[in-house]
This record gives structure tokens, sequence and C-alpha cells, in this order.
């Protein structure tokens, strides 16, 4: 599509992944960004910033996924989704969200919640109880905005997923991914954006 046919029937979606360094969250924006691109349909960009500690600083990582030709400007300004893994990250980006846009938290570290467009699902208790380890909550993430939209298919995502990782991490991350596509789209009915 050229960016002269840019009209009402082209697609714009604005994704904010923001919480902690070390919970993964700009590789789970690495990963949406390939799995858009893997369609063949859509473009995408990610850009990332998190603090000047190695963990436990602010991290977001930014994806705009559309099918323009090329997207102009690569920051998420207006957010359609923002996944917040913490509160630090819910107060400072919340005011972003567009009207209809959708609010993900993980219920434990984000408890208090006002936004009626708010989903609440705990990422980081249910890596550890259903996988063993808290370090695949961001692609449970990933799984969940993917079954949510439902503009990234299970394919492309298992495939970014798996092109991501080295053979020893692939089966609990594919399994992360899984869990998360089940649980968001369970919420398809709250994606009045698209």
């Amino acid at each position: 599509m050229n960016k002269n046919k840019q009209n009402k029937e082209s697609f714009k979606m604005e994704v904010r992944l923001a919480g902690s360094g070390g919970q993964g969250l700009i590789t789970a924006g690495m990963i949406l960004a390939k799995a858009a691109v893997l369609t063949g349909k859509l473009n995408a960009v990610q850009t990332q910033s998190y603090g000047p500690e190695a963990r436990g600083g602010a991290s977001r990582s930014d994806v705009i996924i559309s099918d323009y030709e090329q997207i102009y400007y690569p920051k998420a300004r207006k957010l359609d989704i923002l996944l917040a893994f913490n509160e630090e990250s819910y107060y400072k980006y919340t005011p972003l969200l567009k009207g209809a846009g959708i609010l993900i938290v993980d219920e434990k570290y984000v408890p208090e919640v006002k936004e009626k467009n708010a989903i609440r699902f705990p990422f980081i208790t249910t890596a550890k109880t259903e996988i063993g380890t808290p370090i695949v909550a961001n692609i449970i993430a990933v799984g969940f905005i993917g079954g949510l939209t439902g503009i990234l298919g299970k394919k492309v995502l298992r495939e970014a997923v798996t092109t991501s990782f080295k053979e020893a991490f692939r089966k609990k991350n594919l399994k992360a991914l899984e869990i998360g596509y089940r649980v968001g789209g369970k919420h398809t009915e709250r994606m009045k954006f698209l």
C-alpha cells in the first residue's frame, strides 16, 4: 500500500510494554515486531528505553504495527495498548492511552486500577506456577496481546519466539506463548479500536 492511500481502511496499532529492567519487555517488543513482519502483510518498528540500572530500573518497549508502507514516527504517542508490569509504569503511561485503548496490568504488581478498559492478569505469578520461572512472563504477555488483538496469528508468533531463543529456552517460551494466547483470546470483545 502506498503512503498516499493511508485511508480509514488502513490499520495502525501503537503498543507500549513497560515495567522494570530484567522483566524481558524489550525482548517481548522485539518479538511482537518480528511477528508482525513475518505476516508478510504488516510493517512494524520497535523502540526501547531503559534506565542505567542493569536490573530493576524503568524499562519500556514501543511497538508500532501498521499496514502502511512506511511508519514515519517510530515512537508510540497515543497508545492502543499499554501493558504495565508495575505501578510506576501504570501511573506514568496510562494518560497516553487512547479513549478506547486497552490497559493490561499484572494484577499482583498493579493492584489498584480504576480504568474500565483494564484487563488484569497475574502474568508473573502464572509464569512461576505454570512454567516454573518468572522469566517467561514477558512471553505470556506477547501471547496475550496476540490472542487479544487477533492481528498476529499463533503461527507467526510461534515462529518469532522460536527464532528469538536458543533451543534450550524454546520449550518454556513456547508454552508461555500458548498460555498467553489462550487467555488473551478470551478478551477479544474489548478490541473496539480496531
